[in-house]
């Protein structure tokens, strides 16, 4: 396998498709069915399913009692097998078979010439337009059991699995159509027993508002099973007799919507992704109920292996990846996540406030991104607890490299919010330490080493404490999840610590946006918008090292990588666990290309960068070795702070427990050995 392939890194294409229906005509069907199998091989499509009943028609009511079209349709599912030797393609049909003295409404999975199984519909619907209990025998029970298709014999009932043997995670679980409607489904059954990818075959007509149902039944499936859920429905060329069809396909996975074609389409259609195997069994792994339900509904299912072959050169990537993972590209889910993310943040500094019986809250304001958003934060909580805006007592505690800028817009926002606020310039105490402590600096000289920064950050943070104890305050901390993630904080008496970080929950890249939500959004008033935009155009600093007139302002991110991409990094290692291998392909196919793809809304033109594999792999080495190797002791010992995103958090109380001394050895070694440089 190349880096390039997605079958490298966990994934696996898959395919719901739908042909235009001959209404009892096998033979027209099975080749309209070949020629879409044809098409997924060349776009090397791991798994195809068609729609129940294709290969006669869905809506042929007794004809489908009738010799000569099941005779029809035993040559096509014949010509069907035949011609699949070829193709790599998993093809699951839908067939009407007769088995023992009944006719049963089937699931026929095919694969390089033989049929792995067939799987009958469980339960037949028989109320309203439905009458297939006249028609068809069901399902339940049937295990064990073998079946003869004309010349083929192959397993035939309810207790098979089709696990691929050289595609790690690829089981496929079937069900039929009104299977999944039911309240214990088929579906769930089967993603217990270790079903990945499950298949609904459906001749569902369609009815007024019926598209929505089907789309919640199966994002709800996925959901609960923690699986990929993909769904084909009869369309174009059914009987109209007394109904019509829409040909509805959706491609599901653990909850997420990844692709769905058109409704109403006059010819037949392909609607493909790529499902994340990965992600679906750490999800599994991740949440033990899962496998306690396993425990207390185990039943016995006979699976059906079989040798996929996939290719291993690039076949591109079909699978919309978010360059910022933590904010949604979608502008209403934007929104809405900024609302909730917003309220979570001062729901909690409310309630500490009201526990603790605190009536003042003390924070320092640098003119960056962080502080800013704390500080909205806390001037919201106090509005809630009907506190005056002066009981927020914020400060601005100018250092040795503090720009004109950062302190213009920090007095700006502090006075227009009418906080009790004050400047607190620390660079004589801050020369002074140094002096005592024998700092090259206390003597004159131009050192501007790790001391000479952390001197400053432990200074304002000392400052802040002996405030809250002499007001009678808490400290609201200000530093962010991304920080707390690469140890890009003073520890102890410095921005890792507070009374009680609201920010503690929050990725860097989401911070930039809750601010224009909260401008938008008109939580205050014009001036503090106005002074909002200047701060959100602002280059990210930790303004500790002086520069000369004419020179860049120290950058944060020069040192610990654009927080962009390890913001991507932390999403996948923290939420899902990932190889870093595969963090580096999925950020490749996000990054490689500004003009492709969705960016947030409002995300400035000109932030919108592009970056190659070696960038990719150089920033991916930097956040191994900070998140494994060298800042869990900061976080070991984190304040408070509300769990803010689905994404994760790294407190030692919530998402993240980890030892303090660990190695990233096993972490770095993957990224070397399987990422090219």
């Amino acid at each position: 396998m190349t880096f390039h392939s997605i079958y490298a890194h966990g994934f696996a294409r898959v395919a719901a498709c739908v042909t235009t229906s001959n209404v009892a005509d096998p033979t027209a069907n099975a080749k309209a069915v070949l020629a879409a199998a044809n098409a997924c091989h060349e776009q090397s499509v791991a798994v195809a399913v068609f729609p129940e009943l294709c290969l006669s028609g869905y809506a042929i009511e007794d004809l489908v009692k009738q010799d000569p079209l099941l005779d029809a349709v035993e040559r096509g599912l014949a010509a069907i097998v035949e011609a699949s030797a070829a193709l790599m393609t998993v093809l699951i049909v839908g067939a009407p078979l007769r088995f023992g003295h009944r006719i049963y409404n089937c699931a026929v999975v095919i694969h390089r010439g033989n049929v792995l199984g067939v799987v009958p519909k469980t339960y037949l619907p028989t109320y309203r337009e439905f009458y297939e209990g006249r028609h068809f025998a069901s399902g339940a029970g049937i295990t064990g059991e073998a079946i003869a298709i004309g010349p083929l014999r192959a397993p035939f009932g309810v207790d098979l699995l089709f696990a691929a043997e050289d595609v790690p995670g690829l089981t496929i679980g079937v069900e039929i159509c009104e299977d999944m409607w039911i309240p214990v489904t088929p579906a769930s059954e089967l993603a217990l027993a270790g079903a990945s990818v499950l298949i609904n075959l459906s001749g569902s007509p369609i009815t007024i508002g019926r598209a929505r149902s089907r789309a919640l039944l199966c994002q709800s499936t996925s959901a609960r099973c923690l699986a990929a859920y993909v769904y084909a429905a009869a369309g174009a060329g059914e009987s109209t007799t007394d109904l019509a069809w829409d040909g509805q396909t959706s491609i599901y996975e653990n909850g997420v919507l990844l692709a769905e074609g058109e409704r109403f389409r006059h010819g037949g259609q392909i609607t493909l992704a790529d499902v994340d195997l990965d992600l679906l069994r750490q999800e599994r792994a991740l949440m033990g109920t899962f496998d306690d339900n396993r425990r207390q509904r185990e039943g016995f299912f006979r699976k059906i292996s079989f040798a996929l072959k996939p290719p291993s050169a690039d076949i591109g990537f079909l699978r919309k990846i978010e360059r910022f993972p933590f904010v949604p590209s979608d502008e209403s889910l934007l929104e809405q996540d900024c609302y909730e993310a917003y309220n979570i943040q001062v729901a909690g500094l409310v309630q500490r406030m009201r526990a603790t019986g605190t009536k003042r809250v003390v924070i320092g304001v640098s003119g960056g991104l962080d502080s800013t958003h704390a500080l909205i934060v806390a001037a919201k909580a106090v509005d809630l607890l009907g506190l005056p805006r002066e009981n927020v007592l914020a400060y601005t505690m100018p250092g040795f490299a503090t720009g004109s800028e950062s302190k213009t817009n920090a007095l700006a926002l502090m006075k227009a919010l009418q906080t009790n606020w004050q400047e607190l310039d620390i660079r004589t105490t801050a020369t002074q330490m140094l002096k005592d402590i024998g700092h090259p600096f206390g003597r004159g000289e131009k050192v501007y080493d790790v001391t000479f920064e952390n001197v400053q950050a432990g200074l304002r943070t000392d400052y802040l404490f002996r405030l809250a104890n002499h007001h009678g305050g808490i400290v609201i901390g200000t530093g962010d999840l991304s920080e707390l993630a690469l140890g890009w904080c003073t520890y102890g008496v410095g921005d890792q610590m507070a009374h009680y970080n609201v920010n503690a929950g929050v990725p860097k890249t989401l911070i930039q946006h809750l601010i224009r939500w909260v401008i938008s959004s008109r939580q205050f008033s014009d001036d503090v918008n106005r002074t909002l935009g200047s701060i959100l155009a602002a280059e990210i600093s930790p303004e500790l090292v002086p520069v000369q007139p004419g020179e860049k302002p120290q950058s944060t991110e020069a040192s610990v990588g654009p927080y962009e991409l390890q913001d991507f990094n932390l999403f996948y290692t923290l939420r899902f666990g990932m190889r870093p291998s595969k963090i580096a392909f999925m950020a490749l196919q996000a990054w490689k290309d500004a003009a492709k793809g969705e960016w947030p809304p409002a995300f400035p033109n000109d932030r919108r960068k592009a970056y190659d594999l070696p960038e990719i792999r150089r920033w991916l080495e930097v956040f191994l070795r900070r998140f494994f190797a060298f800042s869990q002791f900061k976080r070991s010992a984190m304040p408070n702070g509300p769990k803010v995103s689905a994404g994760g958090s790294l407190s030692p109380r919530g998402d993240w427990r980890a030892p303090s001394d660990s190695s990233a050895a096993a972490w770095l070694e993957d990224l070397e050995r399987n990422v090219p440089t």
